[in-house]
């Protein structure tokens, strides 16, 4: 079971987490989000972190070409999509990029499942929020995409509730980001390794 770590806004704390044995780290640019972070930031995040992880970059409504100027600006090995990017904006970036989705009806799962690429996204849908509410998403309604896709699951999964997802959904990979803080955007190490501890175990 791979684990993804999102919203770091330091070295200490990414180096940290790739320590305590998270596979993936998010560094978020988009401008509403609280646990946003600047280029300089994640540069010196991807330095650290070396081979040890990957860090992907959390993104919205950019065009492609500033995307990938983000890409090259930062050394991030992967870009998360949050916005409202066509299936057309993903491929064109595949296969370091992947679309994230928020989730809350059938319908919403549809509309994934049209995105291409090997890797999705699934998050709670809260209106008016990209993600990182706490918001749990009804496993029930992708257990069927985590079988036909390496599937994220994402929302308010945290170190009590991780294994259960993971019995629920059966995702490629789990990811977290306020069910391991002890404040918006500040990481408490001992969560994230319980979190860790609690995906490894299921």
């Amino acid at each position: 079971m791979r684990v993804k770590i999102c919203g770091l806004g330091s070295v200490e704390q990414a180096v940290a987490c790739v320590d305590a044995g998270a596979d993936a780290l998010g560094v978020n640019f988009v401008p509403s989000s609280a646990r946003r972070t600047d280029i300089s930031t994640a540069k010196a995040i991807v330095q650290a972190v070396g081979d040890r992880a990957l860090v992907v970059g959390v993104i919205a409504d950019l065009p492609v070409a500033q995307m990938r100027a983000l890409v090259r600006e930062t050394g991030v090995g992967c870009l998360q999509l949050h916005g409202q990017e066509s299936a057309a904006d993903v491929a064109a970036l595949l296969p370091h990029a992947y679309k994230a989705v928020a989730v809350a009806t059938a319908a919403d799962v549809t509309l994934a499942a049209a995105y291409p690429g090997e890797y999705l996204m699934v998050d709670a849908k809260v209106p008016g929020r990209l993600g990182g509410t706490g918001r749990r998403i009804d496993g029930a309604l992708v257990v069927a995409l985590a079988r036909a896709r390496r599937l994220v699951l994402a929302g308010g999964l945290t170190p009590e509730n991780v294994a259960d997802a993971i019995t629920e959904v059966r995702p490629w990979c789990v990811d977290a980001a306020s069910g391991v803080e002890s404040s918006v955007g500040v990481k408490d190490i001992a969560k994230v390794k319980a979190f860790i501890l609690a995906a490894r175990g299921a």
